[in-house]
């Protein structure tokens, strides 16, 4: 299983806008995410209400993880999403 551990680089966190956009990423993606904020539970990075219910502030750090052949690729590129102020 693949993990990468960022900080939300968006002035907002992951509210509304952001949050939007990272759903629809995972949806892209060809492989299952999960995040967690911290070292906390994960939830199905793929739920707009999952990820909203994480209350992730700008800073913040999240545990982004997948698992299968494109776990890496997958989670590099949402990985450089995040790190980037999506709000902009």
């Amino acid at each position: 299983m693949a993990e990468r551990r960022v900080r939300i680089g968006s002035s907002v966190g992951l509210h509304a806008r952001p949050a939007s956009l990272f759903v629809q990423a995972v949806h892209a993606s060809p492989t299952a995410v999960t995040i967690a904020r911290g070292d906390g539970d994960p939830v199905d990075a793929s739920s707009i209400l999952s990820v909203l219910t994480l209350n992730v502030a700008s800073g913040d750090e999240v545990t982004l993880r997948a698992d299968g052949e494109q776990a890496d690729a997958t989670l590099d590129a949402l990985a450089e999403m995040l790190e980037r102020d999506l709000d902009a």
